[in-house]
């Protein structure tokens, strides 16, 4: 009987480390404060230089860090920008990023921009609104303008 409960026992400790271990390595790290933004060119590395990047990553200057590199695969050429110094914790706050005043943002923009110009030659936008907005167009501009900033709608 003593055997069993000791079996019982151990077995349950077992199940509940396993559990805790889960839960610890399920959930997401907190990003860092300062992380690489990075796009995907379709470009050859060759055509696409540190000292050479379309005028929207140039506006930054030196207030930029910037790398450049082969995409996996052949794929291309991976572009990374980020601050040379990590924004302050309050531009980085959600009322920040909901505002449109994370510095972050801006600098996806710029990055998205120079992704386009290198491959594209130009950044399209999305056409005019109609001269009669409706609810669909709202909802449209609305996630348009959300998506600028974060990237993702």
């Amino acid at each position: 009987m003593v055997a069993k409960k000791f079996w019982a026992t151990a077995a349950g400790l077992a199940g509940a480390a396993v559990v805790a271990r889960r839960a610890r390595t399920n959930q997401p790290a907190p990003p860092p404060a300062n992380r690489w933004l990075t796009v995907t060119v379709n470009r050859p590395p060759a055509d696409v230089q540190a000292d050479k990047l379309p005028s929207p990553l140039q506006e930054y200057g030196e207030r930029i860090e910037t790398r450049v590199g082969p995409a996996p695969g052949d794929r291309g050429t991976e572009l990374a920008v980020r601050f040379r110094e990590a924004p302050s914790a309050a531009a980085q706050s959600v009322p920040a990023r909901l505002t449109g005043n994370d510095p972050r943002q801006d600098l996806r923009i710029a990055l998205r921009e120079a992704k386009a110009l290198l491959e594209a030659g130009e950044v399209m936008r999305p056409d005019a609104p109609t001269t009669h907005p409706t609810p669909g167009g709202r909802l449209v501009g609305l996630l348009s303008r959300r998506a600028s900033g974060e990237g993702v709608l």
